[in-house]
Protein backbone atom coordinates (compact mmCIF):
# COMPACT_ATOMS: atom_id res chain seq x y z
CA UNK A 1 0.00 0.00 0.00
CA UNK A 2 2.83 2.40 0.87
CA UNK A 3 4.67 2.02 -2.44
CA UNK A 4 1.46 2.13 -4.47
CA UNK A 5 0.65 5.43 -2.78
CA UNK A 6 4.12 6.73 -3.64
CA UNK A 7 4.10 5.83 -7.31
CA UNK A 8 0.87 7.74 -8.00
CA UNK A 9 2.88 10.91 -7.31
CA UNK A 10 5.27 9.84 -10.06
CA UNK A 11 7.82 8.85 -7.41
CA UNK A 12 10.14 5.86 -7.41
CA UNK A 13 10.11 4.07 -4.03
CA UNK A 14 13.59 4.08 -2.51
CA UNK A 15 13.30 2.36 0.85
CA UNK A 16 10.88 0.91 3.38
CA UNK A 17 11.01 0.62 7.18
CA UNK A 18 8.81 -1.65 9.27
CA UNK A 19 7.53 -1.60 12.85
CA UNK A 20 6.49 -4.80 14.64
CA UNK A 21 5.15 -4.62 18.21
CA UNK A 22 3.94 -7.49 20.35
CA UNK A 23 3.68 -8.63 23.94
CA UNK A 24 6.22 -11.42 23.49
CA UNK A 25 8.08 -11.98 20.24
CA UNK A 26 7.37 -15.27 18.48
CA UNK A 27 10.42 -15.77 16.22
CA UNK A 28 8.52 -18.06 13.86
CA UNK A 29 5.80 -15.46 13.28
CA UNK A 30 8.34 -12.63 12.96
CA UNK A 31 10.25 -14.62 10.35
CA UNK A 32 7.14 -15.03 8.21
CA UNK A 33 6.18 -11.37 8.58
CA UNK A 34 9.63 -10.05 7.64
CA UNK A 35 9.85 -12.48 4.71
CA UNK A 36 6.57 -11.06 3.39
CA UNK A 37 7.82 -7.50 3.76
CA UNK A 38 11.05 -8.41 1.96
CA UNK A 39 9.09 -9.95 -0.92
CA UNK A 40 7.01 -6.78 -1.21
CA UNK A 41 10.20 -4.73 -1.37
CA UNK A 42 11.55 -6.98 -4.11
CA UNK A 43 8.37 -6.49 -6.12
CA UNK A 44 8.64 -2.71 -5.66
CA UNK A 45 12.40 -2.60 -6.32
CA UNK A 46 12.98 -0.73 -3.06
CA UNK A 47 15.28 -1.47 -0.14
CA UNK A 48 14.28 -2.74 3.30
CA UNK A 49 16.80 -0.77 5.33
CA UNK A 50 15.67 -1.47 8.87
CA UNK A 51 12.84 -1.01 11.30
CA UNK A 52 11.81 -1.56 14.89
CA UNK A 53 10.71 -4.65 16.79
CA UNK A 54 9.16 -3.82 20.17
CA UNK A 55 8.18 -6.23 22.93
CA UNK A 56 5.64 -4.68 25.32
CA UNK A 57 4.31 -7.21 27.83
CA UNK A 58 0.82 -6.40 29.04
CA UNK A 59 -0.02 -4.27 25.99
CA UNK A 60 -1.07 -7.11 23.68
CA UNK A 61 -2.92 -10.37 24.11
CA UNK A 62 -1.00 -13.58 23.46
CA UNK A 63 -0.56 -14.08 19.73
CA UNK A 64 -1.47 -10.47 18.85
CA UNK A 65 0.91 -8.07 17.17
CA UNK A 66 0.83 -4.64 15.57
CA UNK A 67 2.44 -4.11 12.19
CA UNK A 68 3.08 -0.80 10.46
CA UNK A 69 5.58 0.75 8.08
CA UNK A 70 6.41 3.60 5.76
CA UNK A 71 8.21 4.17 2.50
CA UNK A 72 10.24 7.04 1.06
CA UNK A 73 10.47 7.81 -2.65
CA UNK A 74 11.86 10.47 -4.97
CA UNK A 75 10.65 12.23 -8.10
CA UNK A 76 11.89 15.16 -10.16
CA UNK A 77 9.60 18.18 -9.85
CA UNK A 78 8.83 18.21 -13.57
CA UNK A 79 7.63 14.59 -13.38
CA UNK A 80 5.20 15.04 -10.48
CA UNK A 81 1.73 13.62 -11.02
CA UNK A 82 -1.03 14.38 -11.65
CA UNK A 83 -0.26 16.51 -14.70
CA UNK A 84 -2.09 19.76 -15.29
CA UNK A 85 -3.19 18.97 -18.86
CA UNK A 86 -5.95 16.43 -18.17
CA UNK A 87 -8.59 17.20 -20.78
CA UNK A 88 -12.01 16.04 -21.87
CA UNK A 89 -11.52 13.08 -24.18
CA UNK A 90 -8.66 11.57 -22.20
CA UNK A 91 -9.07 7.90 -21.33
CA UNK A 92 -9.24 6.11 -17.98
CA UNK A 93 -7.56 2.71 -17.87
CA UNK A 94 -8.08 0.27 -15.02
CA UNK A 95 -5.44 -2.15 -13.76
CA UNK A 96 -7.15 -5.17 -12.26
CA UNK A 97 -6.85 -5.97 -8.56
CA UNK A 98 -6.19 -9.44 -7.18
CA UNK A 99 -8.79 -9.29 -4.42
CA UNK A 100 -9.67 -7.09 -1.46
CA UNK A 101 -6.20 -5.55 -1.16
CA UNK A 102 -6.34 -3.78 2.22
CA UNK A 103 -9.75 -2.13 2.48
CA UNK A 104 -13.20 -3.03 3.72
CA UNK A 105 -12.15 -5.76 6.15
CA UNK A 106 -14.38 -4.60 9.00
CA UNK A 107 -17.39 -5.12 6.74
CA UNK A 108 -15.99 -8.40 5.38
CA UNK A 109 -15.49 -9.81 8.89
CA UNK A 110 -19.08 -8.89 9.77
CA UNK A 111 -20.44 -10.57 6.63
CA UNK A 112 -18.37 -13.71 7.24
CA UNK A 113 -19.51 -13.84 10.88
CA UNK A 114 -23.18 -13.35 9.97
CA UNK A 115 -22.87 -16.12 7.36
CA UNK A 116 -21.36 -18.36 10.07
CA UNK A 117 -18.43 -19.27 7.84
CA UNK A 118 -15.14 -20.71 9.01
CA UNK A 119 -12.01 -18.83 7.92
CA UNK A 120 -10.29 -22.23 7.71
CA UNK A 121 -13.03 -23.61 5.48
CA UNK A 122 -13.55 -23.41 1.72
CA UNK A 123 -14.39 -20.01 0.28
CA UNK A 124 -17.97 -20.00 -1.09
CA UNK A 125 -16.76 -18.11 -4.18
CA UNK A 126 -13.49 -20.00 -4.84
CA UNK A 127 -13.53 -23.80 -4.80
CA UNK A 128 -10.66 -25.61 -3.06
CA UNK A 129 -9.39 -22.31 -1.62
CA UNK A 130 -9.38 -21.57 2.11
CA UNK A 131 -11.53 -18.53 2.86
CA UNK A 132 -8.93 -16.90 5.12
CA UNK A 133 -6.16 -17.43 2.57
CA UNK A 134 -8.22 -15.85 -0.19
CA UNK A 135 -9.23 -12.82 1.85
CA UNK A 136 -5.59 -12.22 2.86
CA UNK A 137 -4.18 -12.34 -0.66
CA UNK A 138 -1.39 -9.70 -0.58
CA UNK A 139 -2.18 -6.37 -2.22
CA UNK A 140 -0.92 -6.26 -5.79
CA UNK A 141 2.09 -3.95 -6.14
CA UNK A 142 1.87 -1.85 -9.31
CA UNK A 143 5.20 0.00 -9.05
CA UNK A 144 7.16 -1.54 -11.93
CA UNK A 145 4.43 -1.14 -14.51
CA UNK A 146 3.55 2.37 -13.35
CA UNK A 147 7.15 3.61 -13.46
CA UNK A 148 7.67 2.13 -16.92
CA UNK A 149 4.45 3.74 -18.14
CA UNK A 150 5.46 7.08 -16.62
CA UNK A 151 8.73 6.84 -18.55
CA UNK A 152 6.76 6.87 -21.82
CA UNK A 153 5.67 10.43 -20.99
CA UNK A 154 2.04 9.56 -21.71
CA UNK A 155 0.65 9.07 -18.19
CA UNK A 156 -1.23 12.11 -16.93
CA UNK A 157 -2.47 10.72 -13.62
CA UNK A 158 -2.53 7.60 -11.47
CA UNK A 159 -5.06 6.86 -8.73
CA UNK A 160 -4.51 4.07 -6.20
CA UNK A 161 -7.97 2.66 -5.50
CA UNK A 162 -8.03 2.18 -1.73
CA UNK A 163 -10.58 3.20 0.91
CA UNK A 164 -13.27 5.23 -0.82
CA UNK A 165 -13.04 3.13 -3.97
CA UNK A 166 -13.28 4.54 -7.48
CA UNK A 167 -15.89 7.07 -6.41
CA UNK A 168 -13.57 8.93 -4.04
CA UNK A 169 -10.01 8.18 -5.17
CA UNK A 170 -10.25 8.98 -8.88
CA UNK A 171 -11.64 12.53 -8.38
CA UNK A 172 -8.58 13.41 -6.27
CA UNK A 173 -6.33 13.36 -9.33
CA UNK A 174 -8.67 15.30 -11.64
CA UNK A 175 -8.51 19.07 -12.07
CA UNK A 176 -11.48 21.33 -11.43
CA UNK A 177 -14.02 21.23 -14.21
CA UNK A 178 -13.36 17.58 -15.10
CA UNK A 179 -15.18 14.38 -14.28
CA UNK A 180 -14.62 10.71 -15.07
CA UNK A 181 -17.41 8.79 -16.78
CA UNK A 182 -16.88 5.06 -16.35
CA UNK A 183 -18.51 2.07 -18.02
CA UNK A 184 -19.70 -0.29 -15.29
CA UNK A 185 -19.37 -3.33 -17.52
CA UNK A 186 -15.88 -2.59 -18.83
CA UNK A 187 -13.84 -4.59 -16.31
CA UNK A 188 -14.15 -8.01 -14.65
CA UNK A 189 -15.29 -8.03 -11.03
CA UNK A 190 -13.66 -10.76 -8.87
CA UNK A 191 -16.13 -13.26 -7.46
CA UNK A 192 -15.37 -12.20 -3.88
CA UNK A 193 -17.05 -8.84 -4.50
CA UNK A 194 -20.03 -10.44 -6.23
CA UNK A 195 -20.45 -12.74 -3.23
CA UNK A 196 -20.11 -9.95 -0.66
CA UNK A 197 -22.67 -7.81 -2.45
CA UNK A 198 -25.17 -10.64 -2.77
CA UNK A 199 -24.64 -12.03 0.74
CA UNK A 200 -25.19 -8.69 2.49
CA UNK A 201 -27.44 -6.92 -0.03
CA UNK A 202 -25.02 -3.99 -0.32
CA UNK A 203 -26.01 -1.22 -2.75
CA UNK A 204 -23.72 -0.98 -5.80
CA UNK A 205 -22.71 2.58 -4.91
CA UNK A 206 -21.70 1.47 -1.42
CA UNK A 207 -19.67 -1.43 -2.85
CA UNK A 208 -17.80 1.01 -5.08
CA UNK A 209 -17.17 3.33 -2.14
CA UNK A 210 -15.91 0.57 0.18
CA UNK A 211 -13.99 -1.83 -2.08
CA UNK A 212 -11.81 -1.62 -5.18
CA UNK A 213 -14.33 -3.91 -6.96
CA UNK A 214 -11.69 -5.21 -9.34
CA UNK A 215 -9.73 -2.04 -10.18
CA UNK A 216 -6.64 -1.55 -8.03
CA UNK A 217 -5.11 1.34 -9.96
CA UNK A 218 -6.61 3.84 -12.42
CA UNK A 219 -4.54 5.50 -15.14
CA UNK A 220 -5.37 8.64 -17.13
CA UNK A 221 -3.76 9.21 -20.53
CA UNK A 222 -4.74 10.67 -23.91
CA UNK A 223 -6.56 8.35 -26.28
CA UNK A 224 -3.70 8.15 -28.77
CA UNK A 225 -1.39 6.76 -26.10
CA UNK A 226 -3.68 3.93 -25.03
CA UNK A 227 -2.01 1.17 -27.11
CA UNK A 228 1.50 2.03 -25.95
CA UNK A 229 0.54 2.55 -22.31
CA UNK A 230 -1.54 -0.63 -22.22
CA UNK A 231 1.30 -2.64 -23.78
CA UNK A 232 3.71 -1.29 -21.17
CA UNK A 233 1.51 -2.38 -18.30
CA UNK A 234 0.80 -5.77 -19.86
CA UNK A 235 4.52 -6.38 -20.32
CA UNK A 236 4.91 -5.74 -16.57
CA UNK A 237 2.26 -8.38 -15.83
CA UNK A 238 -0.73 -6.11 -15.25
CA UNK A 239 -4.14 -6.72 -16.81
CA UNK A 240 -5.50 -3.52 -18.38
CA UNK A 241 -9.03 -2.46 -19.35
CA UNK A 242 -10.28 0.80 -20.83
CA UNK A 243 -12.93 1.69 -18.27
CA UNK A 244 -13.94 5.25 -19.09
CA UNK A 245 -13.23 8.77 -20.32
CA UNK A 246 -12.70 12.23 -18.93
CA UNK A 247 -15.43 14.78 -19.57
CA UNK A 248 -16.02 18.42 -18.80
CA UNK A 249 -17.94 19.07 -15.59
CA UNK A 250 -19.98 21.99 -14.34
CA UNK A 251 -18.51 23.69 -11.29
CA UNK A 252 -15.22 23.21 -9.51
CA UNK A 253 -15.82 19.79 -7.98
CA UNK A 254 -14.37 16.72 -9.72
CA UNK A 255 -16.62 13.65 -9.70
CA UNK A 256 -17.04 10.12 -11.04
CA UNK A 257 -20.17 8.96 -12.83
CA UNK A 258 -20.68 5.30 -13.70
CA UNK A 259 -22.97 4.15 -16.50
CA UNK A 260 -24.47 0.66 -16.38
CA UNK A 261 -23.81 0.33 -12.66
CA UNK A 262 -25.94 -2.81 -12.43
CA UNK A 263 -23.78 -4.47 -15.10
CA UNK A 264 -20.98 -4.79 -12.53
CA UNK A 265 -23.01 -7.33 -10.54
CA UNK A 266 -24.45 -9.46 -13.36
Amino acid sequence: MCVNDLVVQGAEPLFFLDYLATGALDPAVAEIVIAGIAEGCRQADCALIGGETAEMPGMYRAGDYDLAGFAVGAVERDRLLPAEDIEAGDVVLGLTSNGLHANGFSLVRRIVADAELDMMGEAPFARETMLGDYLLTPTRIYVRGCLQAIDTGAVKALAHITGGGLLENLPRVLPAGRKARLDGGAWPVPEVFVWLQAEAGIAPEEMLRTFNCGVGMAVVCDIGSVPAVSATFEAAGDSVHMIGRIERADGEKSTVEIDGLDDIWL
